[in-house]
């Protein structure tokens, strides 16, 4: 005998049971809990999740059903929903296909049939919704703007009609939304009664035969039909009604909450200011018995030239206080006393140079320079590019390549032309120069502190043209060079060199007639994290300057680029940064807040203070790396409330914030060329003179320019395995070098090593065996020598010079033929 046939499922009845869905490419087939009832396909994740959540449902009178093998059917719905299940064998999908075909045909039928009838009951649903609008229509005679008619501060005696009221408003609002929320009970009690009646009567008739009692049957469910679908439309309209009331509502109550808010804030701020001022009047009070005789004497004061009342209201006009920018997790800042406008007091210990704020640091500078800037004002030599060829638009599969690159250092990841940007490390590098007018100004002061504030202000701008520029520099190979020859048109110049090959190292100096020096080494170190990438540089950079001796030393924050495999990359800029000036002890601690999307503060911002060697702050540094940054004289400072998590924060009084830097806008069509900035187009500018290692005449590099990407990518091969080989003929002659009685053996474990012809990033492959002492690289760089400098107590390679004097001469004889 055969087995027995499942049963099939009316359509009255409700069919449940697990199903796989199709998510996505990532996750593809789930197992999900689907739910057929009254002509309704609905699934959850799990069984529990059927009281609460629903995760989607498909309504079968007007889808389509449709087989596609043994196990797999697919049903939609026109185009808005689509889902592709999977049973776990052929029996079970028919089960399923016999259920949702009958409950099709019975939803298809049960809305031909109350198509008739629902029109005389249109009459009804309309005055019952009339009659709820005449209930409804006082609430909402009134926009949704008519939280504005309460003012935003508290009234005075004969303003007060207004908001008088408002507790009365606010109890019959929530009275009215109790009877909403009672209309909803109260339809959804109908709503179960007359569905389980119609329930009721679609099983009977499923049940019945054809004879005398099907039309009194017919009758009967088309009645509990009409008062099911009348009960819904109430159901509807008294949910329309609640959500529109609590939307209109929830408007004022949120600008209510907002005024709350911001007159807490008013109000601790001025019982702060008040206290400040009530110290400052006790202080003025003590030391009035010690005034000085000019003080004492009006006349005797107005010989000595203290102005008069109508000078000192015009002073005081002219000069206004503003609030920095504000860090609640490390300081605040508030407008300083007025006394401190007075040019030349000495109120608090306050000397005479750090209260000469009348004047912007230019004037300062200037006034304090002999020399004129007109008569250094230099013009340009040559009409330099403003072009590149457009970046073409090739396809790429990202994830072909970045799937097996998963925790490994990213200069061992092998990576073509399509993720780089056609210039090298080196390039980057010499872009730090582009804002070097901040440095022109630093030498020109004669306060260290002053100083500071520039050569910080030097450091934030070094990151601005990193906020669009999400393509990876070409890796220098060992010896490449890039010179940046601005001496007739901006006063400076500057030599790159990669100076070692493991670990991939960068040397730049830079050197400006108008006293200044600028050298670091730079060391890469990054992380691939699947989703994003962090880019941690190690070394250091120090300034000098020639004029005050002043040495300053910093480092560089932590860059990371985000949607590495998926979505629009990003980057961004996070860490601290101390600059230090290793004469005098000041200090500068800048702050790169990460980007949160939670936070309230403005996207890459960067705060600072510059302190003293006692500690003591004196300036206050705020903006963004990609936009700005402003300077602020610090007054007085006293310790303030606890911060967000506990700390307590420093309140610093500070004069009105000026700007220091500001961005220069990017050239027109920026981002069809890699958004590049005017003097990142010059950098790969073809110039006679320069030395045969020069990045700008680097094959691979210019083809990529050129928008030949096929025939870079081929260049950028043969160019690794030229230094492959270059490489193994180095670690060949250490070898011989240092012990030359193993030299057989040593030449063996080399050629026999199968990481011999590992294809890896430019400069970057692996170590060809694990004994490293055995495989010394002697390489030593040509245009700098590694030295420790005595200041900062740091290991760096430092220009040793000879590349200009070459450079004059003509001869590169010493260079090697890397390209």
């Amino acid at each position: 005998m055969s087995e027995p046939k499942p049963p099939t499922p009316t359509p009255g009845d409700t069919y449940k049971g697990w199903l796989f869905k199709w998510t996505n490419y990532i996750k593809g087939y789930q197992r999900r809990w689907f739910v057929l009832s009254n002509g309704l396909l609905s699934y959850y994740r799990t069984q529990a999740e059927m009281g609460h959540t629903c995760r989607g449902t498909i309504n079968l009178a007007t889808a389509n059903i449709a087989v596609e093998d043994s196990c797999n059917f697919v049903i939609s719905n026109g185009g808005a929903q689509t889902y592709h299940l999977k049973a776990n064998s052929e029996v079970e999908r028919q089960r399923w296909i016999t259920a949702l075909e009958l409950a099709k045909a019975k939803a298809v039928r049960m809305q031909a049939e109350s198509g008739e009838r629902e029109n005389i009951f249109v009459g009804e649903c309309r005055s019952f919704c009339v009659r709820r609008f005449v209930i409804l229509s006082p609430l909402f005679s009134h926009s949704d703007d008519s939280g504005d008619d309460c003012p935003a501060v508290p009234p005075t005696s004969g303003q007060g009609g207004g908001c008088r009221n408002s507790n009365s408003e606010v109890q019959s609002t929530l009275r009215t939304l109790n009877s909403k929320v009672e209309d909803l009970t109260t339809c959804n009690d109908l709503i179960v009664k007359h569905g389980s009646a119609l329930q009721r009567s679609l099983s009977e008739l499923e049940g019945i035969r054809v004879g005398g009692d099907m039309g009194d049957k017919i009758r009967q469910v088309t009645e509990r039909a009409t008062l099911f679908r009348i009960t819904s439309n109430a159901m509807i309209n008294a949910c329309r009604d609640f959500l529109s009331l609590a939307q209109s509502h929830s408007k004022r109550w949120q600008k209510a909450l907002q005024v709350e808010r911001d007159q807490r804030i008013r109000l601790e701020e001025t019982l702060e200011q008040l206290a400040k001022q009530h110290n400052h009047l006790e202080r003025a009070f003590r030391g009035a018995t010690v005034l000085p005789s000019s003080f004492s004497n009006p006349a005797l004061g107005n010989k000595g030239g203290v102005p008069g009342k109508g000078d000192a209201s015009d002073e005081d006009d002219d000069n206004e206080f503003f609030d920095a920018m504000e860090d609640p997790a490390e300081f605040i800042t508030v407008p300083a006393d007025p006394k401190y406008h007075r040019s030349g007091s000495n109120v608090s210990g306050i000397s005479n140079e750090t209260g000469m704020d009348d004047q912007s640091f230019d004037e300062l500078s200037l006034a304090s320079n002999p020399e004129s800037p007109q008569s250094l004002e230099l013009e340009p030599v040559r009409q330099r590019r403003t072009r590149i060829p457009d970046k073409p638009n090739y396809y790429l599969n990202l994830w072909s390549i970045m799937k097996n690159c998963i925790g490994k250092e990213l200069s061992k990841i092998p990576m073509p032309v399509n993720f780089n940007e056609p210039l090298s490390m080196l390039q980057r590098l010499s872009e730090d120069l582009e804002y070097y007018e901040l440095l022109d100004k630093a030498a020109k002061c004669q306060s260290s502190l002053e100083q500071m504030c520039y050569v910080a202000a030097f450091t934030v701008s070094s990151y601005s043209t990193t906020v669009h520029r999400t393509g990876k520099p070409f890796n220098p190979l060992l010896g490449e060079t890039f010179e940046l020859d601005r001496l007739k048109e901006c006063g400076y110049r500057s030599l790159c060199e990669q100076v070692s090959h493991h670990p991939p190292a960068a040397a730049h100096h830079a050197m400006s007639e108008k006293g200044w020096t600028l050298r670091q080494e730079i060391t890469l170190a990054s992380k691939f994290r699947g989703k994003y990438l962090s880019i941690m540089p190690l070394g250091s950079i120090q300034c000098l300057f020639d004029k005050s001796n002043n040495h300053y030393s910093w480092k560089k924050v932590t860059t990371t680029v985000h949607n590495i495999i998926v979505g629009k990359l990003w980057i961004d800029q996070s860490g601290e940064i101390d600059v230090v000036n290793h004469k005098t002890g000041d200090r500068c601690h800048l702050k790169f807040a990460p980007y949160s999307y939670f936070s309230r503060d403005v996207p890459r911002k960067v705060t600072g203070v510059v302190t003293d060697k006692d500690g003591k702050a004196h300036y206050v540094l705020s903006g963004t790396w990609d936009e700005k940054m402003e300077f602020s004289r610090v007054m007085q400072s006293s310790k303030g409330e606890n911060g967000t998590e506990g700390k307590q924060r420093t309140v610093y009084q500070t004069l009105k914030a000026k700007e220091i830097w500001k961005k220069n806008p990017l050239p027109e069509g920026a981002e069809n060329m890699y958004f590049f900035s005017s003097l990142a187009l010059t950098l790969n500018e073809p110039e006679e003179g320069v030395a045969p290692t020069d990045s700008r005449k680097r094959p691979d590099q210019r083809l990529m320019e050129d928008g030949r990407w096929d025939e870079a990518n081929a260049e950028k091969q043969r160019l690794e395995e030229k230094q492959r080989t270059t490489r193994r003929e180095r670690e060949r002659e250490a070898v011989k070098a240092v012990s030359p009685s193993e030299e057989a053996v040593t030449e063996d474990s080399i050629n026999d090593s199968p990481l011999k012809t590992d294809a890896v990033e430019t400069g970057t492959e692996a170590n060809e065996v694990s004994d490293e002492s055995a495989h010394q690289d002697n390489y030593q760089a040509l245009w700098f020598e590694k030295l420790d400098d005595p200041a900062s107590g740091e290991t760096l390679h430092v220009y040793k010079g000879g590349y200009w004097e070459a450079k004059e001469q003509g001869s590169w004889d010493m260079c090697a033929d890397i390209f």
